[in-house]
């Protein structure tokens, strides 16, 4: 089943600073998508505003045509939304299968998703380590079957090559997957997804991923470091 959840000329205020300056995206699925930027950027911001744990200053939140601008957060999941924060992303105090657990009563498609996790079930998952955390997050949220997919950073703290098992795991799911990213994904998923930069909140380059890393790669050959700016919002 295809679905589409963007965002149109959306605005976000933390306080007096504007993360979000009018950005206008869409995320078609199945599929991926890289939000693309820097600390500050914005893209943290922009997964948040399609989940709905930040209000938008002005915009809208557009999910399969419909205006779920003013719809709550655990609406949108009830709907079939799935958020993976950056951080405290598991429920530390609970056991891993326990974590588990919470998505649904069979855990088997998670622990052949990371084999890994299998003898971890026992520990509590405030004890693993970063890479754990996020391998333990994303079973959950493969376990959840959900129609949208919003992941920011999945690969913080992982090794070379559980980065790229776990894209292999995103782009094969039948949702709409998001992703906010310092760094496109390992290819080949990163040049077969769309991708959006973000600069200082708002959208500097769209389309496909591939050009993107091109531009990106451009980018850090060209560039030295920028003069000195006063406070930036969340990224």
């Amino acid at each position: 089943m295809t679905t589409t959840i963007s965002l149109r000329h959306a605005r976000v205020r933390y306080g007096p600073l504007e993360a979000l300056h009018g950005v206008t995206l869409a995320a078609p699925g199945p599929g991926l998508t890289v939000l693309l930027g820097r600390n500050g950027s914005g893209r943290t911001t922009a997964l948040r505003a399609l989940a709905g744990t930040v209000p938008l200053s002005g915009g809208a939140v557009v999910w399969d045509g419909v205006d779920v601008t003013r719809t709550p957060a655990f609406e949108r999941a009830r709907r079939g939304l799935c958020m993976v924060p950056e951080r405290q992303a598991v429920f530390g105090s609970l056991t891993v299968r326990e974590n588990l657990e919470l998505a649904a009563a069979d855990v088997t498609p998670a622990l052949d998703a990371y084999p890994q996790l299998t003898p971890l079930l026992p520990r509590r998952a405030g004890t693993l380590s970063g890479g754990e955390q996020r391998m333990l997050a994303l079973s959950r949220a493969l376990l959840a079957r959900a129609r949208v997919v919003l992941v920011d950073e999945p690969t913080q703290g992982m090794s070379a090559t559980v980065a790229a098992r776990t894209y292999e795991l995103l782009a094969a799911l039948d949702a709409c997957v998001v992703v906010a990213e310092q760094r496109l994904p390992p290819a080949p998923y990163g040049r077969a997804a769309l991708g959006y930069e973000l600069r200082r909140g708002a959208v500097v380059f769209s389309g496909e991923a591939g050009e993107l890393q091109r531009r990106a790669a451009a980018d850090r050959t060209d560039q030295g470091p920028g003069p000195a700016h006063g406070p930036r919002p969340p990224g």
